[in-house]
């Protein structure tokens, strides 16, 4: 993915902003900081309203100011499905606002007089939300502004709240940094194994309880939802609350603001990063991870404090207030899709399943063929057929390239034990490479494979149809056996990138650009 900084917006004032929010479905952005400010913006989306993402135009559409708080804005928290906006301020008032042709107004308020509001959380469907006050209180009340239970919990500072996807369970997370859960009814349950913090004796605060609800489908079968983040930079990323054995991430910052994207496939983690060798010096930044913890990029922005972000509805854009700013920066995913044969190769994933729909579009003769691939991981292409690259279940060869026709034919298949994190292709040689090994395979056509016999019976060569080298090994054009616990060996220069022609494969590797090439010799048979 790449991602830049597009937009900004200044608060008027220079009033400074604590939260914000997007709400991705119907576009509004809420903005709250200091003396009461709250107002909530909305990008222009075109006349016909067709125009969306990167192409969209940035303008403003709504620009209002929503009067009724004194102190600086705490939480902000929309309402999806019902159209409503919740506020809170450090004096704990909370206000309801609904959309009444075309403007916001005040719905209703609640203001408990004791305590100042630390989360609030609408549950999946929006008929509940749940308000946790820093001296235990936690209130549940209905949409329609009834309350349905309240209780005190003795003896602890509340810090945060999430529900699950399902609505039957609340996660509460405490000043001490533990995390308790509790029923729908408001019983306890059990505490959650926090793992990130390993050994350290310091107490840091659980900065975000976000638990992705699975309204737009996974990205991969029974990744990770549940996302723990401490203010420290440590987090895990968990399946379920009862999770012992969770994906613990040290972001190396001071974390502000974390949230998951609008599918779970994306966790931006937005805060401050100590500069090296400058004293008292950070920069805000915001980085981006995997559901399993790995990293994607990371992004400066300028400023003093960054303070919170929020995601578009189609995750191309997010919202970063900082100072008295608001930032934009789009996000251009790495989409998985290749062209070959005048035949576009494209993907996409359905909600109520689990694999990926993999298209075939002929754009001569406007001929669609799809098929449908569990754990797609990419794509790549060369003459006439295309390499699909997966994952499976065995547990010996984990990973699977499948060579397809133009009409998504499988035509030869392959099994390896190395992750396929980069794939290119000849019109005769697939070539896969983790960031540590680089496999090299032959593959069979039904017309290579007539010119492939009749060769190997004149020459009296044996078939070698795939070979596979350590990036730190030198390989020469010699057969040698595979040596597959060298293939697992980690090296200090990790593969980052990799393209091959007809002659040669071409790779770059992450330590300044260093780069390693083996022509057709080395690595073909012919």
């Amino acid at each position: 993915m790449f991602i830049y900084l597009s937009k900004k917006i200044a608060i008027p004032n220079n009033t400074k902003l604590k939260c914000v929010g997007w709400n991705k479905e119907q576009g509004y952005i809420a903005c709250g900081g200091d003396d009461g400010l709250l107002k909530v913006l909305k990008l222009e989306s075109g006349k016909d309203g067709k125009v969306k993402g990167l192409a969209a135009p940035s303008n403003l559409s709504m620009n209002q100011t929503l009067e009724g708080h004194n102190g600086q804005i705490q939480v902000v928290t929309w309402n999806e499905p019902h159209q409503k906006l919740t506020s809170s301020d450090q004096y704990g008032l909370i206000i309801v606002w609904m959309l009444y042709k075309g403007s916001w107004y005040e719905e209703m308020i609640n203001n408990r007089n004791k305590s100042v509001v630390r989360g609030m959380a609408w549950n999946t469907e929006g008929q509940k939300i749940c308000i946790v006050y820093e001296d235990g209180a936690v209130i549940v009340g209905s949409v329609d502004g009834n309350r349905i239970w309240g209780k005190e919990l003795k003896n602890v500072t509340l810090a945060g709240v999430c529900w699950s996807p399902d609505s039957r369970l609340l996660l509460f997370s405490m000043s001490s940094g533990e995390v308790h859960v509790y029923d729908s009814q408001g019983g306890f349950v059990s505490k959650v194994s926090i793992q990130c913090l390993g050994n350290t004796s310091v107490t840091s605060r659980v900065v975000t309880l976000a638990w992705y609800n699975g309204k737009h489908g996974y990205k991969e079968p029974g990744q990770p939802t549940l996302v723990i983040c401490y203010t420290n930079g440590r987090m895990q990323l968990m399946h379920d609350e009862n999770d012992e054995d969770p994906v613990c991430i040290d972001a190396g910052i001071s974390v502000a603001s974390c949230q998951w994207n609008h599918d779970g496939s994306i966790l931006a983690v937005a805060g401050q990063m100590d500069l090296p060798g400058s004293v008292e010096k950070e920069a805000n930044v915001i980085q981006f991870y995997t559901p399993v913890g790995d990293h994607l990029r990371t992004l400066k922005v300028p400023g003093k404090q960054i303070s919170s972000c929020a995601w578009e509805g189609g995750s191309l854009r997010i919202a970063l207030a900082v100072d008295s700013f608001i930032y934009f920066a789009n996000i251009r995913p790495d989409y998985k899709w290749t062209y070959f044969a005048n035949t576009v190769v494209y993907t996409y994933t359905k909600v109520d399943r689990q694999d990926a729909a993999v298209t075939f579009w002929n754009i001569n003769t406007n001929d669609k063929f799809q098929k449908h691939v569990r754990s797609l991981l990419s794509i790549a292409s060369s003459g006439e057929h295309c390499v699909l690259a997966t994952k499976n279940d065995d547990n010996i060869n984990p990973y699977g390239l499948i060579l397809c026709n133009s009409i998504g034919t499988p035509v030869d298949s392959k099994y390896i034990n190395i992750e396929p994190l980069f794939v290119t292709m000849t019109s005769s040689h697939v070539l896969a490479a983790s960031k540590d090994s680089c496999f090299v395979w032959h593959f069979r056509t039904a017309k290579s494979w007539t010119h492939l016999t009749l060769d190997l019976e004149k020459s009296g060569k044996k078939d070698r149809r795939e070979k596979m080298f350590h990036i730190d090994d030198n390989p020469t054009g010699q057969e040698m056996n595979i040596n597959h616990d060298r293939m697992q060996e980690k090296t200090e220069d990790p593969i980052c990138a990799l393209v091959a022609s007809e002659k040669t494969l071409l790779g770059t590797l992450q330590i300044i650009f260093g780069f390693f090439t083996l022509t057709s010799p080395t690595i073909c048979d012919d």
